[in-house]
């Protein structure tokens, strides 16, 4: 017995005949196949199909055969993956974490930045809230993320830039056809507003409103850009985001700038200060320069 016996069977079984396994999956002629399944019938020393006019069944030998095959098959494969991987030799890995959304704009950055490093490596990335991927970097879990300012006495920052905030709307709201929105004119609007995982965004919005005069408390609180939108979109309310989430906008929620002064937010890489990767060293250097950005 053989493991492409097992295989060959194992085909027959999922396609559901002889046929339709040698054709679409095996590309063998039929008489092959079933050379080969009574090769294996006679090994094992029982029927394990039954032809039937619509293809083929199971007979209870062969379901119980069928998922020793499969684990068999499976465990060869393994087997063949870890001796591949063994003879390759191990790459030292780099680990960024990019807030939701933020990886659209900047993932080709650091790919770009990284040069030929990233050839030498196993770059692995995640997205996340802002709090946890600090969390993460603390914790050197990652290497590196791009987020807000978080408390953490061991990490530092690389600014990346200042982010404008937008208004975000109903592409049908009365304000919608303005070029730019005052805040002033959506107090009687539902404002949608943040919770204290995006807290950075929270205090930035506030400070904004605090500055125009305005005391507009939010009817809802949300933790990231994605249900804001679905709140605008379904209470026909207003929120002020980063100017990265109109990447994401539906036909039904568009995007204006504030009038007058436009508050920002910071963006920044954020590594802890006792990571001695010479990847990330070698990605900062290349970071201090506008261009890389």
């Amino acid at each position: 017995m053989e493991l492409r016996h097992l295989r060959y069977f194992i085909a027959v079984v999922e396609e559901g005949g002889l046929t339709a396994a040698a054709e679409r999956r095996l590309h063998t002629s039929q008489p092959s196949l079933s050379r080969q399944i009574r090769d294996l019938e006679y090994e094992v020393g029982t029927a394990l199909l039954t032809r039937t006019p619509h293809g083929v069944d199971l007979t209870p030998a062969g379901r119980a055969f069928l998922d020793h095959a499969r684990l068999a098959v499976a465990q060869a494969n393994t087997a063949v993956e870890a001796a591949r991987r063994a003879a390759r030799p191990a790459k030292p890995t780099f680990e960024v974490g990019f807030l939701i959304g933020e990886e659209v704009d900047w993932l080709s950055t650091v790919t770009r930045a990284l040069g030929e490093d990233l050839a030498k490596l196993e770059l692995r990335i995640s997205s996340g809230y802002s709090p946890q991927l600090a969390e993460d970097v603390q914790q050197g879990k990652l290497d590196v993320a791009i987020i807000r300012r978080e408390p953490g006495p061991d990490l530092e920052y690389r600014l990346l830039g200042r982010e404008p905030l937008s208004i975000i709307l109903p592409s049908d709201h009365r304000l919608a056809s303005r070029e730019a929105i005052d805040l002033a004119d959506l107090a009687g609007d539902p404002f949608i507003g943040f919770s204290d995982v995006p807290h950075v965004l929270r205090d930035v919005v506030q400070a904004c409103l605090r500055r125009r005069g305005l005391d507009i408390e939010p009817v809802h609180r949300i933790d990231n850009f994605a249900m804001g939108i679905s709140l605008v979109a379904s209470t026909r309310g207003f929120a002020m985001l980063p100017a990265y989430a109109t990447n994401f906008l539906p036909w039904s929620v568009v995007s204006r700038p504030l009038a007058g002064e436009t508050p920002t937010i910071d963006l920044l890489l954020g590594y802890h200060r006792a990571n001695s990767s010479p990847v990330l060293r070698a990605l900062l250097g290349r970071l201090e320069e506008p261009a890389a950005l």
